[in-house]
């Protein structure tokens, strides 16, 4: 559990969980059969983006393949589509996608519209004689960070950062339980330690186990996907370790006060579900209403996260990070103090 499961988890992760999408079928209606239409076509289909699945002559046809689900997008063009751009007129394409996923449809109709963008480019000088008052303006775009688009890269580090956090915060759920179950707490309830030394005792071990667990996921996340390490990566260890006091301080917590282990396993997956689909891993927290995101801030993978990508993508310091930094020793004090609070010590 400690050792073989997150490695395994990170490499199947990185690599299956994907917001990229990189099929998406289309099926084109062409009514010009122009040499113009054609170019657009044959440009839609040389993208490695589209999958061609049909090119019907009726729309009710292209339409049948886009309700049986074979089809993510429609696109058609009107029979008047290049006598227009010749007239200097504005041609209109229809454009049909099935939104059922909102996802691939926003993507999809973005990969579309980016062709039809270059295509009008190209073919606007071809076609018209521009002057400078009607000359179009060009768009150069650099992607920074990330220049190869390469979706391990940004999912690497967020995966990795969340299972150092979630095997941390299980193990600890499990660990005054367990020995509650084994009866072996009595002994150590008769001893003259304090209860702050009990917490520490129980908290360094597992702190210890996180750590050793970030370093080996960071060397193969380095060695499989060649994860850009752009920031110091002591920053990332320093870092880390507030983190993790913090989630261990939740995982303790739970633990002081569930029965069992198999009730401190359901009460830490209650949190850790919330801390997942929070956390920024797979939904942008920007793209969250705004009382959602007030609450990631008391969610620590959501931090964690957010300096990972940030330090070793970006080669972010340590002023890019401070609010992560203050918000994660907020919340490491308040789940420990509340863990040693809640340890009830019979003397």
């Amino acid at each position: 559990m400690m050792t073989i499961m997150p490695i395994v988890q990170l490499i199947l992760l990185s690599n299956a969980a994907s917001n990229e999408i990189k099929e998406v079928n289309i099926v084109i209606v062409d009514r010009d059969q122009s040499e113009s239409s054609r170019l657009l076509n044959r440009k839609i289909i040389a993208n490695d983006r589209f999958n061609l699945v049909a090119i019907p002559f009726s729309s009710s046809t292209a339409k049948d393949y886009l309700q049986a689900n074979k089809a993510d997008i429609v696109l058609e063009i009107p029979n008047d589509f290049e006598r227009k751009y010749v007239r200097g007129e504005r041609p209109k394409l229809q454009m049909l996608v099935n939104a059922i996923n909102g996802q691939n449809a926003t993507v999809g109709s973005g990969y579309l519209n980016t062709i039809i963008g270059t295509f009008n480019a190209e073919i606007i000088p071809n076609t018209l004689r521009t002057t400078p008052a009607t000359a179009q303006f060009t768009v150069a775009s650099r992607n920074w960070y990330n220049p190869e688009l390469n979706y391990k890269h940004f999912m690497a580090p967020g995966i990795l950062a969340e299972l150092t956090a979630l095997l941390t915060i299980v193990l600890s759920a499990m660990n005054v339980v367990r020995e509650r179950e084994l009866g072996t707490i009595e002994q150590i309830n008769v001893t003259p330690i304090k209860k702050w030394q009990f917490i520490i005792g129980k908290l360094v071990p597992f702190l210890c186990v996180g750590m050793i667990l970030l370093t080996v996921g960071i060397l193969v996340s380095k060695l499989l996907f060649d994860i850009p390490i752009r920031g110091n990566i002591g920053l990332i260890f320093g870092y880390a370790v507030f983190n993790l006091i913090a989630v261990l301080g939740l995982g303790l917590l739970i633990s002081n006060f569930a029965d069992t282990q198999q009730q401190a396993i359901f009460v830490a997956f209650f949190f850790i579900m919330i801390f997942v689909l929070m956390c920024g891993l797979f939904t942008p927290i920007e793209s969250m209403p705004k009382w959602a995101q007030y609450l990631t801030i008391p969610n620590p993978l959501a931090h964690i996260i957010s300096v990972s990508r940030k330090v070793l993508m970006k080669g972010s310091g340590f002023w890019d990070i401070r609010w992560e930094i203050i918000y994660t020793i907020l919340l490491a004090i308040v789940f420990n103090a509340l863990a040693i609070w809640s340890y009830k010590k019979q003397t």
